[in-house]
This record gives C-alpha cells, sequence and structure tokens, in this order.
C-alpha cells in the first residue's frame, strides 16, 4: 500500500479494511471466468483513494488449468455502480506462478481469465473485408429495389414484394454499418446511438422478413384453400417492419433506466490501441434479444421447412400414381406436374434463403463473446454475398413473373382466336 496516499486523509480516519472473499459465486457476471479469490479494500467511512501516482501493488497466485492460446489472465476491478468487472487503472504483469496488479484505486479486485481481444492486423483486413462486402451488398440490393420499383405493376406478384422487402432491410443494414465507425468519432452521442438503434433495427428487420418468407411460402404451398386475407401485403409489411420497431423503441424507452445503444470499444491484442463502433454496449441484452430472436426465426424457418418437404414427398407419389394408373389423363397429370415442380423450387428458395442468412448470421452469433478468425472470415465473406444472392434471386422471380404474364396474353388470345372462328 502506498502510505503517501494516506496522507490527505485525517489521522483518525486513516482505517483500512481488507475483505477477502474465497466464494466468488457473487461476483460471477455474464462470462467472467474468476480465478482468484476476491479482494475488496476499503477506508474507514466513505473515503476513497483514487487516482494515485503511486499503485497499490498485489499478488494473487493463480494457476488455472483451463488456460489455451486464446486465453490470459487479466486484473480487474468491479465498478459497483454498473455492477460490471472493468480494467480501467490496472495494470497486469504475469509470471509462472503469480498474477502481480498495480491499481490506481481502491475497491473490488479480482484475476479474471478472458479471450485475447482481437489483434490489429487481423481487425484492419476485416475491416477491409467488411466495409468492400458490405458496399457490394448494398449495391445489389439498391439494383433489386431500382429494378422492382421500375418493372412493378398491379398484376405483381406478393413473392416478389417480400423478396423486396427483405432486400431493403439488408441494403439499410449494411448501410448503417458502414457508419458505425465514423459514429463512433462523433462528439454527440446521440449520434453514436441512434446510428447504433437504427442497425439493431434493420438487423432485427432481416430476421423478421426471413420469418414473412417462410409465412408466406406455407400459405402459398401448403395452407392453399381458403388463404386470401384482405390487405395482406399490408399485413405482412406491419409484421416486418414494425414488431422490430417496438423492440428498438421498447428498448429506447428505456434509456433512463439503462443505455442500451452507444460507443462499444474494441480492444486490439497486441498494441494498447482501442477501436470504437456504435453497437450495443450489453452483452446481456444482446444475447438476450438477438440471439433468442434469431433463434425463434430460424426454428420457423426449419419448422416450414420440413413441412414443405413433406408435402412435395407426399405430391412425388401422387404424381406418381396419376402417371401410372392415369396416363390417358395427360390434363390432370400436367397441372400436377407442374404444381409439383413449382413446390420443388419453392423449396429450394427457401431452403437457400435458409440458409445464406441463418447460416451466415448464425455465426456471427457463434463468434461473439471471444475471438475466432476462421469464423470471423467466413461471417465476412458470406455476408458480402447475401445481397448479390438476393438480387439474382428477385431477377429470377421477375423474369419468371413476366414469362407468366406472356403466357397468360397468348392464351388469351389464342382463346378469343378460337371463338371468333367458331362463330
Amino acid at each position: 500500500m502506498p502510505v503517501n496516499a494516506l496522507q490527505s486523509i485525517p489521522e483518525e480516519n486513516r482505517t483500512i479494511g481488507l475483505v477477502f472473499y474465497r466464494e466468488q459465486s457473487h461476483f460471477q457476471l455474464a462470462q467472467e471466468n474468476i480465478t482468484s479469490m476476491v479482494v475488496r479494500i476499503e477506508l474507514l467511512g466513505e473515503q476513497h483513494l483514487q487516482n494515485l501516482t503511486q499503485p497499490i501493488k498485489m499478488i494473487f497466485r493463480s494457476t488455472p488449468t483451463n488456460i489455451d492460446n486464446g486465453s490470459h489472465l487479466m486484473c480487474h476491478y468491479l465498478d459497483e455502480e454498473d455492477f460490471v468487472w472493468k480494467t480501467d487503472g490496472c495494470e497486469t504483469q504475469n509470471d509462472e506462478n503469480n498474477v502481480t496488479c498495480c491499481c490506481s484505486h481502491t475497491t473490488a479486485f479480482a484475476v479474471l481469465l478472458i479471450r485475447k481481444p482481437i489483434s490489429e492486423v487481423h481487425w484492419k483486413i476485416l475491416s477491409y473485408i467488411s466495409y468492400i462486402g458490405c458496399g457490394l451488398s448494398a449495391f445489389f440490393t439498391a439494383l433489386s429495389l431500382v429494378m422492382y420499383v421500375f418493372s412493378r405493376n398491379h398484376k405483381m406478384d406478393f413473392s416478389i414484394s417480400i423478396h423486396v422487402s427483405l432486400s431493403g432491410s439488408l441494403f439499410l443494414l449494411n448501410t448503417v454499418f458502414m457508419l458505425s465507425e465514423w459514429g463512433a468519432t462523433v462528439e454527440l452521442d446521440w449520434v453514436c446511438e441512434f446510428i447504433a438503434a437504427l442497425m439493431h433495427y434493420s438487423l432485427l428487420s432481416c430476421f423478421t422478413w426471413m420469418g414473412v418468407e417462410a409465412l408466406h411460402l406455407y400459405l402459398l404451398l401448403i395452407k392453399v384453400y381458403n388463404t386470401y386475407y384482405r390487405h395482406y401485403l399490408l399485413k405482412l409489411s406491419l409484421a416486418g417492419w414494425g414488431i422490430p420497431g417496438v423492440i428498438v423503441a421498447t428498448t429506447l424507452g428505456l434509456k433512463n433506466f439503462k443505455q442500451f445503444y452507444g460507443k462499444m470499444e474494441v480492444k486490439m491484442d497486441d498494441t494498447d490501441q482501442t477501436n470504437k463502433i456504435c453497437w450495443i454496449t450489453d452483452d446481456i441484452f444482446f444475447y438476450s434479444v438477438n440471439l433468442v430472436y434469431f433463434t425463434l426465426i430460424f426454428v420457423f424457418n426449419s419448422g416450414i421447412l420440413m413441412a414443405v418437404a413433406s408435402n412435395i414427398c407426399k405430391m412425388k407419389q401422387v404424381l406418381k400414381n396419376d402417371l401410372n394408373f392415369k396416363s390417358k389423363t395427360k390434363g390432370k397429370s400436367w397441372g400436377g406436374s407442374e404444381r409439383f415442380s413449382a413446390s420443388c423450387k419453392s423449396g429450394l428458395t427457401l431452403l437457400g434463403l435458409t440458409c445464406l442468412m441463418g447460416t451466415t448470421w448464425g455465426l456471427a452469433f457463434l463468434g461473439s463473446g471471444y475471438v475466432n478468425y476462421p469464423i470471423l472470415y467466413l461471417f465476412c465473406i458470406l455476408n458480402s454475398l447475401q445481397g448479390f444472392f438476393i438480387f439474382l434471386w428477385i431477377c429470377l422471380s421477375v423474369k419468371k413473373q413476366k414469362k407468366r404474364e406472356r403466357e397468360e396474353k397468348l392464351t388469351s388470345a389464342f382463346t378469343k382466336t378460337s371463338t371468333n372462328k367458331s362463330d
């Protein structure tokens, strides 16, 4: 203990208390792994030591057996206002058997086993991949929106409108993401909070429109009869854009209780540098909302996929029976064949969508909380392809829609010609 630090305290109050907690369960928060006893340093009354020029030196004997190449021991103190473990004002010195903590204030201290932060080199490479990928994805999703606007007509299929809405949410997500680092450099706090909230909203919108795609396919292929709903597209739009809005608005409404959006620091492993981005600052909130929401959508889509696959198998068997026993009724067999083909294509479409977006965001959540470079690189590369594949998907849907309209016009013209000849 630095004795000279006590000179500013009245002599009658120069009493220091040391409390040792061998049981750490009361201090275990989120995913922290406490590897030593917790030591609390207290002064008599409301006195506190802080900003010490000569730090307090504590030596912990801590030799955990579960240290790997991605982990290391680090001194932390407990911020009793926010009730989180922090490292401000503490330096860590490691040797074979001991961990030495030098801290410039008094509070509860402990040694935590944490994952190593990302290195500066990988951060720069991943940043370049992310910006280039998000730029390409935003470009192709913008093309999708432009193409939809100029090719839109009153007979436009609902499926195409839903595809474009998903593309729009992805465009918003990629665009806002490219502003996340810039927003953290702005002095006005509300700018970063707004960018973080908007990015969270667009992310939840992507998940919701994935679920809307599955719901629409269910109504289209499985619940074929009595599927007319008034203002169908409007209701889907309210769900796709409204549910994420309610979640984000509720979170913003709790701002006075706790701030969930703002500047999040990402520490570099090989330097003292930190990079700030605008995102969710609370890990518990991140997992409890985003991961649960994503899991519900992914399970729902998987259930629809299984139902569609089961329906396709049944239709295949019916079609096979028709071909075997009703070879003369070609018209009926052709109609069954068309429906079977459409069901297969739609099922494959949903499978591709679920795999593309579900796998990508599944990797994002899988890599949260610790540094896994293969997952990070895979996520960045796959994320850059989302906008392009959705653009191709919409192009094929529009082409199929126009082909159907041409066939309907030819059929109508042929019918009118046949009617005129018979008259």
